[in-house]
């Protein structure tokens, strides 16, 4: 596996690839607690052609810990201060993968002038967090345990995960979602662990993601489940850029 290089901007470890076009900046969203590094299969080849970020939320990584609640509002300025102190111009294409995708969504709501187009890449919806419900009893148990004994440390309690319903809220009260082009790429491939009930509840929250936009348009990896970055990266990459050719 190709390194990608990493740099750190105050408290946030980044990775940034500049390429002298016209084009937009791409940015990108990890999922829940992930690294840099979920994105490896996908950040050289577009850095071949684009401008290119991708950082470690706070928590992560060499990113400093969190000091205070790390819901959608809070994580979208400091992404913005970390685009700003790198002076990457814009405009931007945000692709959010899984938990990532609620910031992206929050994100392009905020800044919408900056926006040239947004991919939710197996994104959470607002709605997701009714999928729990679904769950086996055993595994909510698990959840609501493994979610206490985050919160019995200082940093972990301010983590993001403990912070999921406000930055559902937060996207419901911000502006509306801008109406720029829109991909949503949903796994088609139903994770062993997910019963058939939460699978039927959020392949239709997929399908609401792409009402967001007048200009959105789904596109399911047939061969994924939640992660198409590693199991379908070529799809990934030209779904990229087919929706930086529609922003142009």
């Amino acid at each position: 596996m190709k390194p990608i290089a990493k740099k750190k901007l105050g408290a946030l470890e980044y990775a940034l690839s500049v390429k002298e076009t016209s084009l937009p900046a791409i940015i990108l969203l990890n999922g829940g607690s992930g690294p840099i590094e979920g994105w490896h299969k996908i950040y050289h080849k577009l850095a071949e052609e684009f401008t290119i970020l991708a950082y470690n939320r706070l928590g992560v990584g060499k990113s400093d810990k969190p000091t205070g609640p790390q819901h959608g509002a809070a994580i979208a300025a400091a992404l913005k201060q970390l685009i700003d102190g790198l002076k990457v111009p814009p405009p931007y294409l945000i692709v959010g993968h899984s938990l990532g995708g609620l910031y992206a969504n929050l994100f392009a709501r905020l800044f919408p002038d900056l926006i040239a187009g947004v991919v939710l890449l197996e994104s959470s919806h607002p709605l997701d967090l009714a999928i729990n419900d679904t769950q086996p009893a055993i595994i909510r148990y698990m959840n609501r345990v493994l979610g206490s004994l985050d919160a019995i440390s200082p940093a972990k309690k301010w983590g993001e995960v403990h912070f999921v319903k406000e930055t559902a809220r937060q996207i419901e009260q911000a502006g509306p979602f801008p109406h720029k082009p829109l991909l949503v790429i949903s796994g088609a491939s139903r994770p062993p662990m997910m019963p058939e009930r939460a699978y039927e509840i959020r392949m239709n929250n997929q399908r609401q993601l792409v009402q967001l936009s007048p200009h959105g348009k789904q596109l399911l990896a047939a061969r994924s489940g939640h992660f198409p970055q590693f199991t379908e990266p070529d799809l990934v990459i030209q779904a990229i850029r087919d929706c930086i050719r529609e922003a142009q």
